[in-house]
Order: C-alpha cells, then sequence, then structure tokens
C-alpha cells in the first residue's frame, strides 16, 4: 500500500499534466449560472469568462460538502496509509471545514492543511508538497515544514476591475471605492494571514503588471528564486507580457502558465493578470 495521498480542491489551478504527474488529486469546488452549476475546471476558462462578461447576475460559487470529501477520503485510504489534504484559504472560503468535518467522521489519519493562499500561490504549495511526497519524507516533515513553504510563495495579481470583489464580498483591506471611482488598477499581495491587501495601484493595466515587476524584484532581494508560476482570466496578451517580463527580471524560467479557474475568476473577474514566486 502507497503511503500518503495528496489532496487539493481545484482553486489550486493546476492544469492537468502536472496533476497527473505529481499524483494530485483534486476536489472541486463549484459555479453556477443561474439553474446550471458546473465543476470547478469543468466549464473552461475561456467559456467561462465569455459567460460572465455576458452575465445579468454575478455567478455563485459552493464548496464541496463533508460527504463529498468523505466519499474521496474514502476511496484514497483503500490504496494509501494516510492523506494531506490542503486548500485554499480559510479567511476565503469555508473549503477547509468541510474537510475538517469530514476527518473527525471519519477518524482517519488525515492531515488538514490551511494554503492561507489561492490560485498561483496554492499551486506551487501543492507541488511542493508532493515533490517532498516523492522524496521520501513523511508526514510530520512535511507538514511540520510548510509554514516555512508558506513564507516563502508570494502571491501578487492586477483586476481590470473591483467589481467582482466588492460582489463577491471578497475585497478583504483591498481599497474598494477609490479605485472604483477613479478607475484605478489595484495591485494585491495574499497576505500571509491568507486575506487579499493592496500593495499599490497604477492608472493602467500595463502600469500594474510593472509594478508587480517591481514588486517580486524588491521580495527576491537576498533570496534563491525556486519556481515561478503566471497565470490571466481571459487576458492572454498581458499575461504573455507580465511572463517576459518578469523572466527577465528575475532571470528565472517559467514552471507554469495557466488560466484562473472560474471559482476564483468569480471573484477577480475577467482582466486579471498575476503570478506567484516560490523563494528558498
Amino acid at each position: 500500500m502507497a503511503k500518503i495521498a495528496l489532496v487539493a480542491d481545484s482553486t489550486a489551478d493546476l492544469p492537468e499534466d502536472p496533476r497527473k504527474e505529481w499524483g494530485i488529486h483534486v476536489i472541486p469546488l463549484k459555479v453556477r449560472f443561474g439553474s446550471e452549476e458546473y465543476f470547478d475546471h469543468e466549464i473552461t476558462s475561456e467559456e467561462f469568462y465569455r459567460r460572465l462578461e455576458t452575465a445579468d447576475e454575478l455567478p455563485m460559487t459552493s464548496q464541496p460538502s463533508p460527504e463529498e470529501f468523505m466519499n474521496l477520503y474514502k476511496e484514497l485510504l483503500g490504496e494509501y496509509q494516510e492523506i494531506i489534504s490542503v486548500h485554499l484559504s480559510s479567511a476565503l472560503s469555508g473549503t477547509l471545514n468541510a474537510a475538517h468535518i469530514a476527518k473527525e467522521r471519519l477518524k482517519a489519519k488525515i492531515h488538514i492543511v490551511d494554503s492561507k493562499t489561492i490560485s498561483l500561490g496554492f499551486g506551487l504549495m501543492v507541488m511542493d508538497i508532493a515533490r517532498r511526497i516523492r522524496e521520501g519524507m513523511d508526514s510530520a516533515q512535511i507538514v511540520e515544514g510548510l509554514s516555512k513553504v508558506r513564507e516563502n510563495i508570494e502571491t501578487l495579481f492586477t483586476l481590470n476591475t473591483l467589481e467582482y470583489l466588492q460582489k463577491g464580498g471578497r475585497i478583504g483591506r483591498v481599497q474598494g471605492f477609490l479605485g472604483s471611482v477613479l478607475n484605478i488598477k489595484p495591485v494585491v499581495r495574499v497576505g500571509d494571514d491568507g486575506v487579499y491587501q493592496t500593495y499599490g495601484n497604477a492608472r493602467s493595466q500595463r502600469k500594474a503588471l510593472d509594478l508587480i515587476v517591481s514588486a517580486f524584484d524588491t521580495l527576491a532581494a537576498g533570496r534563491k528564486k525556486v519556481s515561478l508560476v503566471v497565470g490571466h482570466g481571459g487576458a492572454l496578451q498581458a499575461g504573455k507580457y507580465l511572463q517576459e517580463a518578469l523572466e527577465n527580471a528575475l532571470q528565472i524560467k517559467t514552471t507554469l502558465f495557466t488560466q484562473v479557474g472560474p471559482v476564483i475568476g468569480v471573484h477577480t473577474g475577467p482582466g486579471t493578470v498575476g503570478a506567484a514566486v516560490q523563494f528558498e
């Protein structure tokens, strides 16, 4: 029997290839347009952002139920001795709590982890855990070392509009009203507590992307760069611009270029562009 199974929820926004390569088991959140409900990534990002821009009402999102977690955990415990289950920031979703309920009901060796981040940074953490499992580390070592991993992952993104964060109630510490009035593009950082906070503001998307590059250049001072991931929500050209600018500034190749999935996209909206860097 294999030793450790790795579970992550779909908001890590990991494409299929790295999920398969690293043996990552994904439990999806859901997005609903009216009466139509989809698993996260069941509807493609392209289709989702097209529908989002024309929808009369903001789509709704929902977390997996404790029963859905239990079903997955039971299946995995037939093949693995224990499970590490890591999820998006508990400050932004009740997903982690649903996982805890499932664990308590099963009374099994399941380690529940709050990533305290989302999307790109979350994906970097999941891939780091997968590497440690493959290297043969035991679960106690892995879980104990995650606070350090978390400290060494920086996630920054810019939004085309604050409308979606405000409507979805995920505004956190981002200054919403001023940005909406003046059409300012905020650069948002995921804080150590897993809550969005304003890093800076710019008067255009291009200037916001340049601010992200300079921010990472500052954050990289004296630190070894391990991995870079870049993502976008219906903004391929801007995503490619950020990728090239970060690779040049940080002298590191992109590990993963991806799209922000539907569940995160409900709250960030089309035109979102960002990156995460893991340091050592």
